[in-house]
């Protein structure tokens, strides 16, 4: 287990040092929980996680992000926001516009305080997707 938690810190040290350079990361999606504004502009509540399998690939070389759900959802990289780290996370947010057009953030998030568990956030202005990813080799 020391292994993959070192190799999981490598991969994400790699990630964040070498953002210039091209490269296609692999996840794979275990579990999805949305959040909507309610009429007040709130989110509300989270659903309950649902299990999914899918493969996202996140490539630096077309700028691009792809969740490949039943409907391909495919986000084009507009920019590349500054890596944030506290205490609890480390987090790799991008500013994208989805395929019909609508502006988004998505993050790739690392739980420090939950072994490294990982999430990707798709944030539009009216709700908020959440998928537990775990990294493909």
């Amino acid at each position: 287990m020391n292994k993959l938690k070192t190799g999981f810190i490598l991969f994400l040290l790699f990630f964040g040092v070498n953002q210039g350079f091209s490269q296609v990361y692999k996840f794979k999606t275990t579990g999805l929980s949305v959040s909507t504004k309610d009429k007040s502009e709130k989110f509300g509540d989270w659903t309950e996680v649902k299990s999914v399998n899918m493969v996202v690939n996140l490539d630096t070389n077309k700028n691009r992000i792809v969740i490949y759900s039943e409907v391909i959802q495919l986000f084009e990289i507009v920019d590349y926001l500054p890596t944030e780290e506290n205490p609890s996370d480390l987090v790799y947010p991008f500013v994208c516009k989805d395929n019909g057009g609508e502006n988004c953030t998505l993050s790739f998030i690392t739980r420090k305080k939950q072994d490294n568990r990982m999430q990707l956030y798709v944030k539009y202005a009216d709700r908020v997707l959440a998928y537990n990813i775990i990294k493909l080799e």
